[in-house]
């Protein structure tokens, strides 16, 4: 699996397990919704105070997000 796409799945996973939709996340990271979801459909990739920020929001730990490691 393309890395971005296993990325974005676990991001799409993790928001809607913290209840969150996809507009709320964005405009947390002053962006748009559009903008977000190339996220989750592993079309943009995050950097690094994105992942900082999203792993705290969701509370996961990077390692998982980026698939080092499952939960």
């Amino acid at each position: 699996m393309d890395i971005k796409k296993e990325i974005g799945a676990r991001l799409k996973q993790s928001r809607k397990d913290a209840n969150y939709t996809q507009a709320q996340v964005a405009k947390m990271l002053l962006m748009t919704q559009q903008q977000y979801s190339r996220f989750e459909n592993g079309v943009f990739e995050l950097n690094y105070s994105q992942i900082i920020f999203l792993c705290k929001l969701y509370d996961i730990f990077a390692d998982f997000l980026l698939g080092l490691k499952d939960i």
